[in-house]
């Protein structure tokens, strides 16, 4: 087993650990030679120093480009502090009665906003500042587009897994706005369901070079009793490059149908979702 997967599946590993730990109130492998991350830490060793500034593009914009691992998802433990992950009775109900096989993500389709894998993700920014494309290595190597040419949202668009997204600048953040999404996406493997009234808004600025924070709010009067934002960060792995994953291949290893139980499982967060 390659060490790309077996950190892939570690970091997986991690994110369960954390999501079946007790809920508060309120990397990929070596590419080539040479190991992956920040490298021992000696004992006594001096503190690392600070990483440099965020960069620019030649036209003065934020330079958001990169290949980037982690950010997204929405967990309770990403809240904004101060906000509250309420779902409606309805969503509760739904989330509960939701079996892991089921997960559309661990049968090779699309994750959605704002989920995401154990795997690292490209943002692409166009030369003429019109485009962002963020593509994925993990899953079905899909791919979102946010426009930044002026458009508005589509009237009345067909529902879609990432939906019709425009952005705009605010100073270094980048602010993408979405609607238009379908309902057949989990936002997690624990079942968290969300309706076609989702509305989400993300937040992108690089903090330094080698980190991007990415909040996202989260909109949908369908499931939640009101808004609340979770704050996530991603970190930047400048020697890598996306490699080729096939969910499909994976997938005749009959591996989701190993799967058992609810989604929404003792183990998971089950008591950090409260129905109004």
């Amino acid at each position: 087993m390659s060490a790309r997967l077996l950190t892939s599946l570690a970091w997986a590993t991690g994110v369960a650990l954390l999501l079946s730990m007790p809920i508060a109130a309120g990397a990929q492998a070596a590419r080539g030679q040479g190991a992956r991350g920040q490298g021992a830490r000696g004992q006594g060793a001096t503190p690392a120093a600070p990483a440099p500034p965020a960069p620019k593009l030649a036209n003065g914009m934020p330079d958001l480009s990169g290949v980037w691992m982690g950010g997204g998802g929405v967990s309770p433990r990403a809240l904004k502090p101060g906000d509250a992950m309420t779902l409606l009775p309805a969503a509760k109900k739904l989330m509960d009665s939701r079996l892991a096989v089921d997960d559309p993500e661990a049968n090779c389709l699309p994750g959605g906003v704002p989920r995401m894998n154990p795997y690292p993700w490209r943002m692409v920014q166009s030369i003429d500042g019109k485009y962002v494309f963020i593509l994925f290595e993990g899953n079905i190597h899909s791919y979102r587009q946010v426009f930044l040419d002026g458009r508005k949202h589509i009237t009345d668009p067909d529902p879609t897994w990432y939906g019709n997204s425009i952005g705009h600048w605010e100073g270094d953040t980048l602010v993408v706005d979405t609607i238009g999404y379908n309902d057949k996406f989990w936002f997690g493997a624990n079942g968290l369901p969300h309706t076609a009234q989702l509305h989400t808004v993300e937040r992108f600025r690089r903090t330094d070079l080698n980190t991007l924070s990415w909040d996202i709010t989260i909109d949908d009067p369908g499931a939640y009793a009101k808004p609340f934002t979770v704050q996530t960060k991603a970190h930047l792995q400048p020697s890598w490059e996306l490699m080729e994953y096939i969910c499909q291949e994976n997938e005749t290893s009959a591996s989701a149908k190993h799967i058992r139980g609810l989604a929404n499982a003792p183990t998971s967060n089950a008591g950090a979702f409260t129905p109004n």
